[in-house]
């Protein structure tokens, strides 16, 4: 007998889901069953490209919620928890993806000084890119949104742990990202939520062409890969769709490698 997913008919709340990899997640989970959440900062000239997507999502015969807001900001949090509660009720959260990728790229040192990276760059990327992540499932589980077994799933890099050029304030909110997962499935357990990080291989998104030196790093990723390919946004959700799964529940507080391998040279 086939067992129903717990997952089927629950949301999820993805916190940068307009491209890239939250995108594909959204769209993964969505092909599953689940009703999605997104929260975005969305020009207004993609935003019919992001629509179209959105009508992709529905027609899966499934509800899809889409708040154009500032995520970091504490106020417009507030307001999308309340309204959430409003349209949801209580319990219906099984996964919280962290997706934001907002960060300063600059050198930590430069002949001209203007361009290097300064406390407020280093505050702002790691508030956006890893204590954000906090304020979110605080905020959730507070508002009594979370379902039973539900999970929180952050994309994190390689960068948390080895150094690039420019990368330095973004490497340094991985790290931080990382250690608050590991801390949130420490101290969460109570409430049953699983939380992991899933560290994606190079994939050409928008946010990777964006480092300094990305052309290179693509190139040598093809070189090193066992499988000589790049990362692909559909990889990493099909990685967070497994890891929404009942059979998934006793993962907590890894760091998973979706990379065909990729890390292990």
């Amino acid at each position: 007998m086939n067992k129903v997913q717990d997952y089927i008919g629950k949301w999820a709340i993805i916190l940068g889901g307009s491209s890239g990899l939250g995108l594909a997640t959204a769209k993964k989970l969505a092909s599953e069953g689940m009703h999605i959440c997104i929260l975005h900062r969305s020009r207004r000239s993609v935003l019919t490209t992001f629509e179209d997507e959105v009508a992709i999502m529905k027609s899966n015969k499934v509800q899809v919620l889409t708040y154009n807001t500032d995520a970091i900001h504490p106020e417009k949090r507030k307001n999308v928890i309340n309204d959430l509660l409003k349209k949801l009720g209580k319990g219906q959260v099984k996964v919280v993806v962290h997706s934001i990728a907002r960060g300063n790229l600059k050198p930590l040192y430069s002949e001209d000084n203007d361009r290097t990276l300064n406390n407020d760059d280093f505050k702002l990327t790691i508030d956006a890119m890893a204590i954000s992540v906090y304020d979110w499932v605080v905020s959730i589980a507070n508002a009594g949104l979370f379902s039973k077994d539900s999970r929180v799933l952050v994309f994190t890099s390689e960068g948390s742990t080895r150094a690039w050029h420019q990368y330095g304030a973004v490497a340094a909110a991985k790290a931080a990202l990382e250690s608050i997962v590991r801390s949130i499935a420490l101290e969460f357990a109570p409430l049953c939520i699983k939380a992991n990080c899933i560290q994606a291989g190079v994939t050409d998104t928008e946010s990777l062409r964006l480092i300094p030196g990305s052309d290179q790093m693509k190139t040598t990723t093809l070189k090193r890969n066992p499988y000589h390919r790049l990362t692909v946004p559909k990889d990493v959700a099909n990685a967070v769709y497994l890891l929404c799964r009942d059979e998934a529940s006793w993962i907590n507080g890894v760091v998973l490698p979706v990379d065909g391998g990729e890390h292990i040279r």
